[in-house]
């Protein structure tokens, strides 16, 4: 039944492709581009890789989707029709789709336990994660413990994005500052009378997920990237029911720009400390007489580090969208 269902989704995932590259409207594109989205969190479902579909809905589905209205707003409705060679663009479908065929061949079936992923290191980390970190949640443990170098390199990816994406938005002069000030929040659904009521009955649930996600990583689905993630739409629903302007004067400009510099920081200096205690960078059992205890802390404040940081650079991205309304 599951394959039958697995099957009808990525069928879905086709036709909504194509519906997308042939839609000439790019309001609808979006659209489409959200309804592909939150399919492809279905999917990732299916496939137990619950961490993921969170983040697919939350950031693919919801957070994307407001922004790249955003960006529909400062261009044409339609797209722009340009003369192409439609045979070289279907020869070049065609061959990316036969090498990718072709590549499927050598692949593992779903769930094979003697696929070559499954006699590497997971069972080593499905066998020692108990006995050295002492958390049910082998994902958090690879990803918060194990492998901490490389979440601290993809949190200072996305400071990194963020940064540049105020460079390429948020330039302007103080004469185009100061209209932004002295003009009417014009950003805002509170004149609609059910999206206002449906998101302000939605909004502080959105929220307690979100905390939910962040602290109870360590025993089911969740962390920090997707705990950000989901607290960032509930605060952008927020700003798009009552405006942007209140959403800014609940969360302002540098409290956001302290969040995405300061998560990043809370992570080194995480990393710091376990070696000023005598450890390795990032090794969480110094903090503690009892080993496990200080892994299951460190991943705690670095987990927590993660969301502060991913929560106020999709802020900090949404409101240089918004910002731009104006121009």
């Amino acid at each position: 039944m599951i394959t039958v269902f697995a099957v009808f989704l990525l069928s879905l995932l086709v036709i909504t492709s194509i519906a997308i590259v042939r839609a000439q409207n790019l309001f609808v594109a979006v659209m489409l581009m959200a309804i592909f989205s939150l399919l492809m969190a279905a999917n990732f479902f299916i496939l137990d890789a619950a961490d993921v579909a969170l983040t697919e809905a939350a950031i693919g589905a919801g957070v994307t989707t407001v922004i790249f209205l955003g960006a529909l707003s400062l261009t044409a409705e339609n797209e722009k029709k340009v003369e192409l060679s439609r045979g070289l663009a279907i020869c070049v479908v065609a061959a990316t789709a036969l090498v990718l065929i072709y590549a499927t061949f050598d692949k593992p079936k779903l769930g094979d336990p003697e696929a070559p992923v499954h006699q590497h290191v997971a069972p080593w980390y499905l066998s020692e994660t108990p006995n050295l970190v002492g958390i049910p949640n082998v994902v958090t443990a690879v990803l918060g413990s194990f492998r901490a170098y490389d979440t601290l390199g993809e949190v200072f990816v996305v400071f990194i994005a963020c940064i540049g994406v105020l460079f390429l938005l948020s330039a302007r002069n103080e004469s185009d500052q100061q209209s932004r000030r002295s003009s009417p929040d014009s950003i805002g659904l509170r004149h609609h009378l059910i999206p206002k009521v449906v998101g302000r009955l939605l909004f502080p649930f959105i929220l307690l997920f979100g905390l939910y996600v962040q602290f109870h990583g360590e025993y089911g689905p969740g962390g920090g990237f997707q705990a950000g993630a989901i607290i960032a739409t509930g605060i952008i629903l927020f700003a798009l029911l009552e405006g942007e302007k209140r959403a800014l004067a609940a969360v302002p400009h540098s409290v956001l720009m302290g969040m995405v510099a300061g998560g990043a920081m809370m992570y080194t200096l995480v990393g710091v400390t376990s070696m000023a205690m005598g450890g390795n960078f990032l090794d969480y059992s110094v903090f503690s007489s009892d080993p496990v205890f200080g892994q299951q802390l460190g991943i705690i404040l670095i987990e927590a580090g993660v969301g502060i940081t991913v929560c106020g650079a999709l802020l900090t991205i949404f409101h240089a969208f918004a910002a731009r309304e104006n121009y």
